[in-house]
């Protein structure tokens, strides 16, 4: 037994106790492949600053440069006091924001982020400038490296933070720009009058979370999008033709809270007590809802959340003595809604069709719902399509949940070097029987009736929504070769067409996996492309043993557990601003047609034989 005395006692320095634990501060670390990943956390944080700025009233203009993993934020507020700008990025417990009235409403409670920043980073830079004089401090890790004297200047008002995330921490990360334009599209539909750029590209936003929508809708809505004002309350929404779930953008002090909340919870009861005072019926909650999608955004004072990252709202008060989240969002939603349903008579006409759709909709796959359901539980014990493991995303109080993952994979060999390679404690694997059904143009009906995508609803448990979603991580696993393309196609037509809120939310990624291992007596390579293996190759010297992997099934276990751990590379499936899945599924997955003929033809690849 190992003794325990004073010297087991210690006491580490705000920097290092960051380092040590970080998944405190930022929630998890990741290479960059999630848009809940550290390296898009600490440059949130910056951003945040300057947005809490501009929301007092100072600037209106954020540059933003990310180039050489160096990223760089210059805003125009009124720029951190100087005497006090060592304390504000290097010393926990202090920063303004204790102060109510310094900054009202803001994103940000506790001034810990920067902090985070700071000390992830190998490299990390902050400027003030302040009534005509600027203050610059440089650090490594976290360790203050340059005091420069304070100095006269001419510029502008402001602070400019330029940091490098640092790859003892993150590894071997890479900025995915399509995760940072969602952040920054965010920061400008929710402060109008806001200018941002990146790297000299412009965003701004005239109408706010009706812009929001209109830019993400991924169908054709039923009626106009309805933008609904007052105060700190905005929302905007809409029903979809063919969509089947729900799918809302929920907002608090400008943070997106994407695994919602008290306010998300308040605004799906709203929703529903609006619409059945409206048309004095009793209509299913969940017919009233299904295909919605919506927006909405709220400020309170002091906001809670339940981590640092401040992605799901914990806040029962709007503030302190004021009424409840609950009570304000109802009391809201019911008035506005019912005077705008009122003056657009031809919204509540074709809002009311739709609910009465889906209500006939729900009644005629009711049996089928329930044989399927009771199908699901016995079917994935007998066949054990399943192997679970420990902890799941819905989780909460487990440090655990975000690396939640669900492989997803053909053929029993595959699942069982991957069962066998996982750990267990957060990754879970889901075997497919032969190709899946091409589900393009299938009603909802298609999902209980066919057994493997019945069971890989009930798996990941999202037949109601993302709300119980048990997996952060869901990754398509296949082999790379023209069967496991197509296994990987039919299964992102399956989400597209039936969960596309998955794919929005950042869960769905694409595994890839070494085609080449090249060794000698000393060294071993895994190579995912020619390049690589060519690299490799003049690495090594000397006629090293190659080896091609031509599907997941002949890789070992003892060997898998390198791809699947913390060096795993996934690609992100991602869809971007202005895509329309229908048009996209019709294209890919609908008939022939020339075009496609022609697409297909120029961006076919011909693998030839490897000559070693």
């Amino acid at each position: 037994m190992s003794k325990y005395t004073q010297d087991n006692i210690i006491t580490l320095e705000w920097d290092e106790h960051i380092r040590l634990r970080p998944g405190m501060y930022i929630g998890k670390l990741g290479e960059g492949t999630a848009a809940d990943d550290g390296i898009y956390v600490i440059t949130k944080e910056v951003i945040d600053n300057s947005i809490d700025e501009f929301m007092m009233g100072n600037g209106r203009t954020i540059d933003i440069t990310i180039a050489d993993n160096m990223v760089t934020v210059n805003d125009r507020g009124r720029g951190i006091p100087l005497e006090k700008l060592f304390d504000c990025v290097a010393r926990l417990n202090t920063g303004a924001k204790y102060d109510s009235e310094a900054f009202q409403r803001s994103i940000g409670m506790n001034g810990v982020g920067i902090k985070a920043t700071n000390a992830l980073s190998k490299y990390f830079r902050i400027e003030s400038r302040r009534e005509g004089q600027k203050k610059i401090l440089e650090f490594e890790k976290g360790k203050l490296t340059h005091d420069y004297p304070i100095e006269m200047t001419t510029e502008l008002n402001g602070t400019k933070v330029s940091f490098v995330p640092d790859d003892e921490i993150f590894g071997n990360y890479k900025f995915y720009f399509e995760y940072i334009e969602k952040m920054l599209w965010n920061y400008v539909y929710l402060n109008r009058g806001l200018t941002i750029t990146l790297n000299g590209q412009k965003y701004f936003s005239k109408n706010g979370l009706y812009d929001l929508l209109t830019n993400n809708l991924n169908g054709q809505p039923v009626y106009e999008i309805a933008h609904l004002q007052e105060n700190d309350f905005e929302l905007a929404f809409t029903h979809l033709e063919k969509s089947t779930g729900e799918e809302y953008y929920t907002f608090v002090n400008g943070q997106h809270t994407i695994h919602g909340g008290t306010h998300q919870n308040a605004l799906k009861e709203a929703i529903v007590k609006a619409v059945r005072e409206f048309y004095k019926k009793d209509y299913d909650a969940g017919d009233i809802r299904q295909s919605i999608c919506a927006a909405l955004s709220i400020r309170i004072q002091e906001p809670v959340f339940e981590s640092q990252t401040k992605t799901k709202l914990g806040s029962t008060d709007m503030k302190k003595g004021g009424p409840t989240v609950r009570w304000y969002i109802n009391e809201v939603v019911c008035r506005l809604l019912d005077n705008y349903l009122h003056i657009h008579s031809d919204m509540a006409t074709a809002l009311q069709k739709k609910i009465i759709e889906s209500e006939k909709d729900r009644k005629a796959i009711a049996g089928i719902r329930k044989i399927a359901k009771e199908s699901a539980k016995k079917t994935s014990l007998v066949n054990k399509k399943l192997r679970d493991c420990n902890i799941h995303l819905t989780d909460e109080k487990n440090e655990n949940r975000l690396q939640t993952t669900l492989f997803i994979t053909e053929g029993l060999s595959a699942s069982g070097s991957i069962t066998q390679s996982r750990n267990a404690e957060y990754q879970a694997v889901f075997s497919l029987r032969g190709k899946p059904l091409n589900s393009f143009g299938e009603s909802k009906q298609i999902v209980y009736k066919n057994e493997e995508f019945n069971l890989l609803q009930a798996a990941l448990n999202i037949e109601d929504g993302l709300d119980g979603l048990r997996y952060n991580n869901v990754i398509i696993a296949t082999d790379a070769d023209d069967d496991g393309m197509h296994i990987r196609l039919l299964l992102l037509t399956f989400f597209l067409q039936f969960f596309p809120e998955l794919i929005k939310a950042g869960h769905l990624y694409i595994l890839q996996t070494p085609l080449f291992r090249v060794r000698n007596k000393k060294e071993t390579i895994y190579c995912y492309s020619e390049e690589e293996r060519q690299n490799a190759v003049n690495k090594l010297g000397n006629k090293p043993e190659i080896t091609r992997f031509k599907g997941l099934g002949e890789i070992s276990p003892p060997e898998f557990k390198n791809f699947i751990g913390k060096n795993m590379r996934i690609d992100p499936v991602v869809l971007n601003k202005g895509t329309n899945i229908d048009s996209l599924l019709t294209f890919y997955m609908g008939r022939n047609t020339p075009e496609r003929q022609k697409f297909i033809i120029e961006n076919l690849i011909v693998e030839e034989d490897i000559a070693v």
